[in-house]
């Protein structure tokens, strides 16, 4: 039986299920603990841009591109050429994972050089930099701050800061030509191959952000991923964890045609080079905020360090936070894998799996239910009509109610993000007397104010969709030896919580994985 099914069953146990008001029909339940706390995200799908390109724009495009386009790709490569010298003499003889800063001659004679050639490769390309503040010395601010992150041309952001170290995947040190000139400004390598990657990260930030200035300083995108720059994603604290002063710097794309935008939804990396070349200019802002120094409560915890920063950056930006992060673009492509739409995949993932303990593998085995689903709907939503079908119940009122416990909007669907929320609250609802007492009326299915063995196996066997399930060892041990049926009125609340929490055991034991039989036969 999959969570919908389990989950619809205990929400017919829930407070209001299954009661009709005839002031009000249809109208939603109360919610159960723990719901309120799960806004919906104030903006859509910060991971998609849809550029729309008028007529009179394409033909200036074309006209444009057929002269600049030629002139400023024969322009980078030759600036690239130019560099890779200075970047060699900076890196012969050096290994990869630097133990040491460069320092001496080495520094004196590339790092202008490179600043110099990357300035002019960005103008090559037509950016217009505007720089607004004033760049924090290393002993000032240890780490830069940048965001949003929406494009490979954020790189300007570096050369702007005099080209800090950078952390950056091992692969790239492998690119021809651009490799080696990564490798000239030292950055922090992170290998996806090496499990203790991110322990090794940390500990290479930590230690160059409290070198004092002997380290050059770090340049961080603290949301790891490309947005559309409507809102903040969640940024990663491992930036934070050394708890030394940061300066914050902000990135804006003031154009009236955005080209630069390079989401997982949105234009390829070719195609944004030959749409960016092809304009005039391109307009960017970089500005330096005031440096922020961690207060003690913010050295202890790098979260809501981070969690501060990203306020004061989204404030001065004028965009929205939200709780989304690397994970929710891996769902995405695993919904669209599963021939869904693929912001279908977008849950918020940093505040979902810390708010219901979830971690991805669960969330995306909850995607693979939801498809089952929703694939057979227009939209990849799942609506009453499939919600019936899928649990094979007819439309009723009582139904509506349990479909209206996961539609939190109340738009008359069920998106993912509701459906994996609605199963985790559904699955750990709060152990109340008003529960135990309406889950002793949902088994009570005659209404004459007592339980039968029956009645107990009936309901069970409906809702594990086991015909054959023996629950007399259950019903005996709640019924307290061989009484045919139990009242509500049991000598003590412990034993009425007894029945609750088989109840529950029962249906919901499948969300942690654990064996009906289990369940069934030890007692909650």
């Amino acid at each position: 039986m999959s969570g919908c099914a389990e989950a619809a069953a205990v929400a017919a146990t829930l407070p209001g299920a299954g009661v009709r008001n005839p002031e009000a029909p249809g109208v939603r339940p109360p919610m159960v603990p723990r719901q309120a706390s799960f806004f919906p995200p104030p903006v859509p799908n910060p991971f998609v841009q849809d550029t729309r390109i008028s007529a009179s724009s394409r033909f200036l495009i074309l006209l444009l591109g057929s002269i600049l386009l030629p002139i400023r790709a024969i322009c980078v490569a030759l600036i690239l050429i130019m560099a890779w010298p200075f970047a060699a003499v900076a890196t012969v003889g050096l290994p990869e994972k630097l133990t040491h800063p460069v320092i001496g001659w080495r520094r004196t004679l590339t790092h202008p050089a490179l600043k110099f050639l990357g300035r002019a490769m960005f103008f090559s390309m037509g950016f217009m930099v505007r720089v607004k503040g004033k760049i924090a010395s290393p002993m000032e601010a240890p780490i830069f701050i940048v965001a949003p992150h929406s494009t490979f041309f954020d790189g300007i952001a570096c050369i702007v800061a005099g080209l800090p170290s950078i952390v950056s995947r091992t692969e790239n040190i492998y690119v021809p030509l651009i490799g080696r000139v990564l490798r000239a400004i030292q950055p922090v390598l992170v290998s996806r191959v090496d499990p203790d990657s991110r322990k090794t990260t940390i500990n290479e930030i930590r230690k160059r952000a409290t070198s004092r200035g002997e380290w050059p300083q770090l340049l961080v995108f603290p949301e790891g991923t490309c947005t559309n720059r409507t809102c903040l994603i969640t940024f990663k604290p491992g930036a934070f964890i050394p708890g030394v002063p940061v300066q914050p710097i902000l990135l804006r794309y003031p154009n009236k045609l955005d080209t630069v935008t390079w989401t997982w939804q949105g234009y390829t990396f070719i195609r944004l080079c030959m749409l960016t070349f092809s304009q005039l200019f391109t307009k960017v802002e970089v500005e330096f905020m005031p440096v922020h120094v961690p207060n003690d409560e913010e050295k202890s915890d790098p979260v809501l360090f981070a969690n501060h920063i990203r306020n004061i950056m989204a404030n001065a930006l004028g965009v929205p936070v939200t709780d989304h992060t690397y994970e929710d673009c891996r769902l995405m492509i695993s919904a669209g894998q599963l021939t869904l739409p693929m912001e279908a995949g977008l849950v918020e993932f940093t505040k979902i799996s810390q708010k219901l303990k979830l971690d991805w593998e669960s969330i995306r085995k909850h995607l693979d239910e939801y498809a089952a689903i929703a694939t057979a709907s227009k939209g990849g939503r799942i609506g009453i009509d499939e919600f019936a079908a899928y649990l094979k119940l007819p439309v009723s009122d009582v139904l509506r109610q349990l479909f209206a416990l996961f539609d939190r909007n109340h738009d008359g669907s069920i998106d993912f993000r509701e459906y994996v929320i609605g199963l985790a609250v559904l699955c750990n609802p709060a152990n109340t007397e008003e529960l135990i007492q309406v889950a002793f009326k949902l088994f009570d299915v005659d209404e004459d104010g007592y339980i039968t063995e029956e009645e107990f196996a009936t309901i069970l066997q409906a809702s594990l969709g086991v015909p054959d399930l023996n629950v007399s060892g259950l019903f005996r041990e709640i019924a307290k030896g061989d009484s045919t049926h139990v009242s509500y009125e049991f000598p003590s609340h412990a034993e009425r919580m007894d029945l609750r929490l088989g109840i529950y055991g029962s249906l919901s034991g499948r969300c942690f994985g654990q064996s009906n039989s289990q369940l069934l036969f030890t007692r909650t």
